[in-house]
């Protein structure tokens, strides 16, 4: 399990974050059987969460899947019942398994399921980073502040210093959470630090100046915009990060990747956007993201080959005309007066 390269000191930050997600996040049972999903890439990982969950349940498999890069969810699509004889399952390989049909039918059985997807730039293990050690009700207090507001509202403005200026739709969708906490999201988490909301597909409009991250790709180099007209992103300015984000969407082979298909708001006042590892730069307080491709298990009806986030920094976001948050700050509005 122990690499040679690995030092005392990154094993134990390994080992801190695999306690942190079998026991804090997962809250694992004796009785539940768990399957941690992982690839060659992550078999570190994947053997120091298993030693943590052996220690609290009598059945912990792994199920190690053959590396297909940002595609890894076609198995998981094309095998709905893989999970079917597990309570919980981990999906620790390096790209989200979370909008896959398998997984979305293991949470509506009731079954647990933890998004974990690994992918960092830097060679360090995500297990290892700072921001695992959040406190998760601090981030669950920060969400419902959000979420009242949210879901009060059917639109949702987004602008930006740099330019962003976005219009989101979201008539009879609900905001969500993630914190780790399996609990918190009733049974389905994600170790992104996050409010989301499963936008309506077909209605976003504007302009998002990213300065962020891209996702998978990393930091941004220099800021540029990105064009949505229906929902639909349908013209990326052709800086060096944007021909890379064109690249990266156009290797999908799948139009239904540039459908924005979700609004994310991060929460995790230890995440730095730094472009080094995905799962903490959309997680990032002070910063959003656009979702895009699919949605279907964040509440949306959107397929595609994939999903992934754009992210931007110190927004002022607006359901309606009450402002929530301010160049990337919480804000408590003042109460209507009727």
């Amino acid at each position: 399990m122990k690499r040679k390269n690995l030092s005392d000191v990154e094993y134990k930050a390994i080992e801190r974050g695999a306690t942190i997600v079998i026991k804090d996040w997962l809250r694992l049972k004796p009785w539940e059987r768990l399957v941690i999903v992982t690839s060659e890439n992550y078999l570190t990982e994947a053997n120091m969460l298993k030693a943590c969950a052996s220690k609290r349940a009598l059945s912990v498999d792994l199920m190690v899947v053959e590396e297909k890069g940002k595609r890894i969810g076609d198995f998981f699509d094309r095998h709905e019942g893989v999970f079917d004889e597990y309570k919980a399952v981990i999906g620790a390989t390096e790209y989200s398994l979370v909008t896959t049909k398998a997984v979305k039918r293991t949470i509506k059985r009731g079954n647990k399921f933890l998004s974990l997807p690994l992918s960092t730039n830097d060679g360090r293990s995500m297990l290892s980073y700072r921001f695992m050690t959040m406190d998760t009700k601090k981030s669950k207090m920060m969400a419902g502040v959000i979420m009242k507001y949210l879901n009060s509202s059917s639109v949702i403005r987004v602008t930006t210093k740099l330019g962003t200026n976005l219009k989101f739709y979201k008539m009879n969708r609900s905001a969500g959470f993630f914190n780790g906490v399996v609990k918190d999201g009733h049974g389905f988490s994600s170790a992104s630090i996050e409010v989301y909301v499963p936008i309506e597909e077909t209605k976003t409009e504007g302009i998002m100046a990213v300065d962020g991250s891209l996702g998978y790709i990393g930091k941004v180099e220099e800021p540029f915009k990105v064009y949505l007209k229906k929902g639909r992103i349908y013209d990326i300015e052709m800086t060096a990060s944007g021909r890379k984000l064109k690249e990266y969407m156009e290797d999908f082979y799948d139009p239904g990747i540039y459908v924005a298909s979700e609004l994310g708001i991060g929460l995790n006042s230890y995440s730095k956007c730094r472009g080094k590892c995905y799962i903490e730069d959309e997680s990032s307080y002070g910063t959003f993201h656009i979702g895009v491709g699919r949605n279907i298990a964040l509440g949306g009806t959107h397929e595609a080959n994939g999903h992934f986030d754009i992210v931007a920094g110190r927004p002022d976001i607006s359901p309606y005309s009450r402002k929530i948050m301010e160049r990337g700050k919480i804000i408590i509005p003042e109460p209507e007066v009727y």
